[in-house]
């Protein structure tokens, strides 16, 4: 039975397009609606006669229009339209046209028409106070009338919030809601896979084994998870690879070593018995090597476990062969890792505590998103140009290369690898007061 063939996928660039174009659309279908829907504007009105009668009766004044005494007037723009409600305002009250100083304020980022005064033919003033006091003005104002003690009065009518300006705002938010879910959508579009393969990059440095990254999404998405996926099986392989070839070089250097051994059988006890404590550490390294290769190559399935159960565990088995090692109290810490390495891991670290110092002390404690196990000693440390050195696979601290005083070297190298592979990390500094505090981190 044949499989059913996977769906062609549209390129990403072709849904994002098509997202923003519907929201042009949208917009503008929108502001399609709002200039079938909005009336023209109404200009308000006002008639000179308003303003007269403002003038000679400030507490009466109309509600539209605000009154104040001033110094001076500012200093108007000319404009047919100013001086033809001056000369009208100047006649309905009686007084010389100098009196009165008339302005139109502009709106915002607008600027004040500039006329040629000499080409404008004059207007005729009204023929009559009557006539004058009709002349009507269209939209704000400022109207200044000079006083006899010298001041000046400030008759403005400004522009207020008309109906159809709230209409307009209130449809700009609707437009901004409208479009407001298509925006989502794209935004999320472009987040999606990028947090997927934050994801997955975060899981591949906890887990080198974790699954692979599904083939789903535009085409561009789908590329990018496939060369994921073959960068992870490469890495694995290579890993694989090396450790393989390690481990197979350790195991045939056993068969030369034996054949070694058997042939110094007939030699000299002076020469034999030095020979053959060589090849015993030569065998004792062989061992070594392939334990570190065979743990850290080895897949572990990774589950939630209680780190102070755990931690109690290596505290008791040491605690039993007579090391002092404790525990400090606290509350349960659960993490998702391999039970058996990470016992491994803690169990070297309390066992280079022990050896070299005597004894250990273990802190276990959440830090943002992770564990930090710190094992304290109050040994005789490390130099500070070997903090970092002793990660390195035989390297030793302890310089004698002695058997009984140090092992291969192996432990913290080892220790380190578990961490790292589970996402974390193990670092080594000086304690106040002398000793060593071997601090892991694992993340929650």
């Amino acid at each position: 039975m044949k499989a059913a063939a996977a769906a062609p996928r549209s390129p990403l660039f072709v849904r994002i397009f098509v997202r923003m174009l519907a929201c042009v659309v949208v917009v503008q279908l929108l502001n399609l609606g709002l200039l079938f829907a909005i009336r023209t504007p109404d200009a308000r009105l006002y008639s000179v006669g308003q303003i007269v009668q403002a003038i000679r009766n400030p507490a009466k004044l109309p509600l539209d229009f605000d009154t104040r005494v001033v110094a001076r007037p500012p200093v108007a723009t000319w404009s047919p339209r100013g001086e033809r409600t001056q000369v009208a305002i100047a006649m309905a009250l009686g007084i010389p046209a100098e009196q009165v100083v008339v302005d139109f304020p502009v709106g915002f980022l607008q600027r004040h028409p500039v006329y040629d005064r000499a080409s404008v033919p004059p207007n005729p003033p009204p023929p009559t106070r009557a006539a004058a006091n009709d002349v009507v003005i269209v939209g704000g104002f400022e109207a200044f009338v000079r006083q006899p003690d010298g001041r000046w009065i400030e008759i403005s009518a400004g522009p207020t919030i008309e109906p159809w300006r709230l209409f307009v705002f209130a449809w700009l938010i609707l437009s901004a809601l409208a479009v407001a879910p298509f925006a989502w959508a794209l935004a999320q579009r472009f987040a999606r896979p990028i947090g997927a393969f934050a994801r997955a990059a975060e899981r591949l440095g906890r887990d080198p084994r974790a699954p692979p990254i599904e083939l789903d999404g535009p085409t561009e998405i789908a590329e990018a998870a496939r060369a994921f996926n073959d960068m992870q099986a490469r890495l694995n392989r290579y890993v694989d690879d090396r450790a393989t070839m390690i481990a197979a070089v350790a195991h045939d250097l056993r068969t030369p070593l034996m054949r070694l051994g058997l042939r110094i059988e007939d030699a000299d006890p002076a020469i034999r018995q030095p020979c053959e404590g060589d090849i015993r550490e030569m065998q004792a390294m062989i061992s070594a090597v392939m334990a570190y290769v065979r743990d850290a190559s080895r897949i572990g399935v990774r589950r939630p476990l209680d780190l102070r159960s755990l931690a109690e565990t290596v505290v008791d088995d040491a605690a039993d062969r007579g090391a002092a090692v404790t525990l400090e109290a606290g509350d349960p810490l659960v993490v998702e890792a391999d039970p058996v390495a990470l016992k491994a891991m803690l169990a070297n670290l309390v066992g280079n505590a022990i050896k070299y110092a005597g004894g250990a002390e273990l802190v276990i404690f959440p830090r943002e998103h992770e564990a930090v196990i710190a094992v304290r000693d109050r040994g005789p440390g490390i130099p500070d140009e070997d903090m970092e050195r002793v990660f390195d696979p035989f390297f030793r601290g302890e310089r004698s290369r002695n058997r009984d005083t140090g092992g291969m070297g192996l432990g913290l190298a080892s220790a380190r690898a578990t961490a790292r592979a589970h996402g974390g990390d193990i670092t080594l500094h000086r304690r106040d007061g002398g000793g060593l505090c071997a601090t892991a981190t694992l993340p929650l």
